[in-house]
């Protein structure tokens, strides 16, 4: 018999819904059984998600794909216990394509969906190009489309959105749901409902630019 490893307190909280919404998105179940692994092009990414979840596992380096440079930053650990929770909400050890849906409780959504924009999704500001006016884009990707429409529903559902559409790139392998302005502001200011939460400082500086318009 296994000697169930624990290192993660499994109790939902805002850094704990955090840190799934991460997993979701950069995360891998390794199908040991075991090992869960958190890789991300970003080092104060990677620091985070390690401070969220209060373990102190060494920061590697990898490679993906073809490449040889190592310029990926991972966190890897093992953990028996929070591996089959992990399952047992949805995540599962071939996640990218087969993740369907998250058990998340409604309280801790958007926090949730800030670990899934940041890290996988992003927010741009831009001019448009004839009237000028200020627009605003919030993207999520995934290379599950069932993923992004049950996260889409979730948010018509919870935040009364009326917009948002997901399409897929031809050049590549993901999916991507997009909100505009006015749907989008209304998402990120949910997301960001107080100021000791925790987040990639780069893409709530975006936020912070246009968050006068809600």
């Amino acid at each position: 018999m296994r000697r169930r490893q624990s290192k993660v307190k499994i109790k939902w909280c805002i850094n704990f819904a955090y840190t799934i919404g991460l997993i979701a998105t950069d995360g891998y179940l390794s199908i040991d059984g075991r090992h869960i692994s958190f890789t991300s092009k970003d080092l104060v990414l990677a620091r985070l998600f390690r401070k969220c979840l209060n373990i102190d596992n060494k920061i590697g380096k990898k490679a993906r794909g073809y490449s040889k440079i190592k310029k990926y930053f991972v966190v890897q650990f093992g953990d028996t216990n929070f591996y089959d929770y992990l399952l047992s909400i949805g995540i599962t050890s071939k996640k990218s394509k087969t993740i369907k849906k998250v058990e998340v409780p409604e309280k801790f959504f958007p926090d949730f969906l800030r670990g899934c924009l940041d890290g996988d999704g992003n927010i741009s500001i831009f001019n448009h190009p004839e009237s000028k006016h200020m627009q605003l884009k919030v993207r999520f990707t995934s290379a599950s489309l069932d993923f992004l429409l049950w996260m889409h529903k979730k948010n018509l559902k919870y935040y009364k959105i009326t917009g948002g559409h997901i399409y897929k790139d031809e050049r590549k392998s993901v999916y991507t749901l997009s909100y505009a302005k006015n749907d989008g502001g209304k998402i990120l200011k949910l997301m960001y409902h107080k100021n000791d939460l925790p987040f990639l400082k780069r893409k709530k500086d975006i936020f912070d630019k246009i968050s006068g318009e809600w």
